[in-house]
């Protein structure tokens, strides 16, 4: 449908990454990684080149999130999908309540329904619809997500928890770094950095309260309940203390998180979240100006400022805009979710994104579509 287009080289990106998937590395990154030579490629995760990589991560998280006192950064290997297992085993009592919204949260929801000995309890809307958590009676654990990447619903707030014993963890993958939470109200935030931490995946950062910490050792030192080693909290736990993982982690994985953590802190994370704002405004007023396109999230309180979804009249087959995109460097993988099975398009506006590279890529695609 929209092979015979060509699309103006003033319409053209400076970067053609716009993917909700693995996220924009700035190039200045991966020349950093690179010139830092024989200093840390190669190097054991034991020793202070990787220790101290890991302890600027840490601390630079604290200073950009501004934790509360006594609140830990907890790395470990293996990306949010382990991570389910690891939190079922390891952080439930008895009882786990999920809010869900799409894929992602559904998975989680999944993981810990097969666990015998946890209880579940699911709080679903349909796809394309939003939810905040509540707390439920006789559930210890409340399981909520920042932003789905698979719809682009975003949360607005979290409770504040009555029980005291109760666990509010927050998935937030594609939305850690640029869309705000209160984290008082919060015990377990967890992601992966391939999204607005610009790295790469299998890795897993843990942002854990105090009231968290207690529980998970708690947890880990019970003899009747079996957990594998790899999937124990109290190894990630000590040995990020210690400014390490328990297993041997991705080396450049950490360079450029850390690299990442350095570029956020001199602006601020209300800087970025401003950034982030203007970025998502003006992408939604495209969708809503132009006929043939609409926001899939109709709530406007919970359209992410991180991936937005925007739903193209079928009559314009999105598979075969984004393929003439793809082909001419103009795009990559913005198609929608797969299982959604929409015709849509899932743009990412993580944080290395320029409103600019944004503009061009919407008026590209307004005129492939307005010229086919």
């Amino acid at each position: 449908m929209f092979s015979k287009i060509k699309i103006p080289d003033h319409l053209r990106p400076s970067d053609p990454r716009f993917g909700s998937g693995p996220s924009l590395i700035p190039i200045k990154h991966l020349e950093a990684l690179a010139q830092s030579g024989k200093e840390i490629m190669g190097t054991s995760h034991r020793k202070d080149a990787v220790k101290n990589v890991v302890k600027e991560i840490q601390e630079g998280m604290k200073t950009y999130f501004n934790l509360p006192a006594g609140y830990e950064v907890v790395l470990g290997n293996g990306g949010a999908t382990m991570l389910w297992d690891m939190i079922g085993l390891g952080m439930v009592e008895k009882s786990s309540s999920h809010f869900t919204c799409g894929e992602f949260s559904e998975k989680w929801y999944k993981a810990h329904s097969l666990i015998p000995w946890i209880k579940t309890h699911q709080t679903k809307v349909e796809y394309g619809q939003g939810i905040n958590p509540v707390e439920i009676d006789r559930h210890d654990f409340i399981a909520c997500t920042l932003n789905e990447t698979s719809t682009g619903v975003m949360l607005s707030e979290v409770p504040v928890l009555k029980n005291q014993q109760t666990i509010m963890s927050v998935d937030a993958t594609s939305g850690a770094g640029q869309i705000g939470i209160d984290f008082s109200r919060v015990d377990m935030f967890y992601f992966s950095p391939q999204k607005v931490l610009a790295s790469d995946g299998g890795l897993f950062i843990c942002i854990m309260s105090p009231k968290a910490i207690e529980r998970a050792l708690r947890i880990g030192a019970d003899k009747s309940r079996f957990i594998p080693e790899s999937l124990k909290w109290s190894h990630a736990i000590e040995n990020s203390r210690n400014h390490q993982t328990y297993n041997t982690p991705a080396i450049a994985t950490l360079f450029l998180v850390n690299e990442q953590m350095k570029l956020l802190n001199k602006l601020g994370f209300s800087q970025v979240e401003k950034m982030a704002l203007e970025k998502s405004k003006m992408v939604y007023q495209w969708a809503q100006g132009k006929e043939y396109l609409s926001a899939f999230i109709k709530e406007k309180q919970y359209r992410s400022t991180a991936v937005a979804t925007i739903d193209v009249d079928e009559e314009f087959k999105v598979d075969d805009l984004t393929k003439m995109l793809w082909s001419q460097k103009i795009a990559r993988d913005i198609d929608g979710y797969r299982k959604l099975g929409r015709n849509q398009l899932r743009i990412s506006m993580f944080h290395n994104i320029t409103l600019e590279d944004l503009e061009k890529l919407t008026q590209a695609i307004s005129f492939a579509i307005e010229n086919v």
